[in-house]
């Protein structure tokens, strides 16, 4: 083997480190995306991914929030400017190591073939099969499935789930994968409010432990009550980048949203509480 042959595989099969609290993980550096027909959908956008920290990114439809996310994820190819990844552009690391170091979870959750739940969820593990840590596998499966209430339907067949149910096991998936930053494309879409909660804790708990975490949401409330910090994008851009409340506020949600929003504090427990002026 030769010595670029060696320096190759040593750093594909590397295990990457545990972000320390507080660096950045992620980075987008001037990152502009066009969209067949020339629309812009992300406009000169500087986003950074910090580890112990749950950020949201909200925003009407259209906004460029999954887009952002994708290019985050290094599944889109830019126009314009960079994403890094531990310090690194994203065309330094191979699939490989990328997988090693950050999950994603899309919008759409389908399999080809009638694999059973525990079998996807297991698929998080891949990228540690020529790893020491493989053999966390059946640990971080099971711990994965039951942090999202799946553990019972280990032996269904996952095409054969409720589309709530197939979240979940994508989301466990995703979990088990064990990486220091998690990609998160509404997590909560199809899940019943009780499962929505538990999703939320499951990434605040893991942005506890050390991880960096980016979730698209939709319901101003959930970001508002388990963000650390709230991205809100309009039109490709980023047009706040802060705490909760200091970014979700009448005035400015109101111009985003084009609709009337009310911002309050809940009268028993102070939690900000966001909710569209119904006439």
């Amino acid at each position: 083997m030769t010595g670029a042959l060696r320096d190759l595989f040593t750093r594909t099969h590397a295990v990457p480190a545990t972000p320390e609290p507080g660096a950045v993980t992620l980075r987008a550096r001037g990152v502009s995306v066009d969209r067949p027909g020339a629309r812009r959908v992300l406009e000169d956008v500087d986003f950074a991914v910090e580890a112990g920290a749950v950020v949201a990114l909200v925003g009407p439809n259209g906004a460029g929030k999954s887009t952002l996310l994708a290019a985050l994820a290094g599944e889109l190819s830019l126009d314009e400017g960079v994403v890094e990844l531990d310090g690194l552009p994203l065309s330094h690391w191979s699939t490989v190591d990328m997988a090693r170091r950050r999950a994603v979870l899309p919008q759409s959750h389908t399999v080809g073939f009638p694999f059973t739940a525990r079998e996807v969820v297991a698929m998080g593990r891949s990228p540690w099969q020529r790893t020491v840590l493989r053999e966390h596998d059946d640990e971080r499966i099971a711990s994965a499935m039951a942090t999202v209430d799946a553990t019972h339907l280990a032996a269904r067949a996952f095409p054969m789930l409720s589309g709530g149910e197939r979240a979940r096991v994508a989301l466990a998936r995703v979990l088990a994968q064990d990486t220091g930053t998690l990609l998160l494309d509404e997590p909560t879409a199809a899940l019943d409010l009780g499962h929505q909660e538990a999703v939320l804790r499951a990434a605040t708990a893991r942005a506890a432990d050390g991880a960096a975490v980016v979730v698209v949401l939709h319901d101003l409330g959930i970001a508002a009550a388990y963000a650390d910090r709230v991205a809100v994008l309009a039109s490709g851009r980023i047009v706040a980048d802060g705490p909760p409340r200091r970014v979700l506020t009448t005035d400015l949600l109101s111009e985003v949203y084009e609709h009337p929003v009310e911002v309050l504090d809940h009268p028993v427990t102070g939690a900000q509480l966001i909710l569209p002026v119904r006439r």
